[in-house]
């Protein structure tokens, strides 16, 4: 293939990923992209049963799956930076040696996070920035600009903690609203919406504060007025799981959404996931709420 032609289609196919990711929620699942079709020719954005997709046609790896706990050691370090092992084999051919052109040409990269069976959260462009043959790794970079670090190895402080902001930003963050929604089977813990382009993970205890981590238990799967809402505090949740409004939205006469879509859900029971293990922690909810006590009691 020509490699004009390569890159537009590359080009594309980031381009309908990132959209499709978006409609569903922040995810794809593993059917969409197997099945994928372009200019009506079927063309599978990931591999059937490997790590890596390497299209016959591509001169360079088209994605990749990050698998911690799969076949190859898949590793993101404390520098930011994803480190992906060789493929087994010959070092210098086949998948390794596509992913080393991906290096040589700075072509861009699609890595997708597997979160749970089926479910693959999409990074991208990332690009692949260093090749350590003496470790059998490559290490894959969510900007471009690393390309033009002299020594990965030895990045000065500034680079690694922009790498580790970055990684913060378009890793964990995305992983986490997948994992949330995916638990909550994409709708809305408040109101059952289920439009997955209008819904995001709320944390419970914020992710600036030391108990804030990004796992399920610390989420709300919340449609973005009620996101909005929770996090100025008009909206709080108990720690057995009712909806409280605070008095100011409960006092206030405004359009049909201040009614039907805020004053309505005071003392609704949220809607929870269906495993015991991604349902909200009461004590996080209670963390929580008492700060949202303390708000709304200024305003009485």
């Amino acid at each position: 293939m020509d490699s004009a032609v390569e890159r537009a289609l590359r080009t594309r196919i980031i381009s309908w990923v990132q959209n499709q990711a978006e409609a569903n929620g922040g995810y794809l699942r593993r059917d969409e992209l197997l099945g994928f079709r372009i200019d009506d020719q079927k063309l599978p954005i990931i591999d059937y049963s490997r790590g890596i997709r390497n299209p016959a046609a591509f001169e360079s790896t088209l994605s990749i799956v990050s698998a911690t706990h799969g076949p190859y050691d898949d590793t993101e370090s404390e520098d930011g930076l994803l480190h992906y092992a060789y493929r087994d084999g010959d070092p210098w051919s086949g998948d390794n040696r596509k992913l080393r052109n991906a290096m040589a040409t700075g072509a861009p990269l699609i890595l997708f996070r597997k979160e749970v069976p089926n479910i693959y959260t999409p990074v991208a462009p990332v690009y692949v920035v260093e090749d350590y043959p003496e470790d059998r790794t490559f290490i894959i970079a969510l900007d471009e600009s690393f390309g033009l670090v002299q020594d990965i190895k030895n990045m000065p402080e500034p680079e690694r903690e922009y790498a580790r902001r970055l990684a913060k930003q378009r890793l964990h963050q995305p992983a986490f609203r997948t994992r949330v929604l995916v638990a909550y089977e994409t709708r809305c813990a408040v109101c059952e919406l289920r439009y997955g382009s209008l819904l995001d993970a709320a944390h419970i205890v914020p992710d600036s504060d030391e108990l804030g981590v990004p796992t399920v238990n610390n989420g709300l799967a919340l449609c973005k007025i009620h996101h909005a809402a929770y996090d100025q505090n008009m909206l709080g949740i108990t720690p057995d799981f009712q909806v409280r409004i605070a008095n100011e939205l409960l006092e206030g006469i405004d359009g049909p959404m201040l009614k039907h879509g805020l004053q309505e859900m005071h003392g609704r029971s949220i809607q929870l996931p269906t495993r015991r293990a991604d349902r909200p922690s009461s004590e996080f909810l209670a963390w929580r709420h008492e700060r949202f006590g303390k708000v709304t009691s200024t305003q009485c």
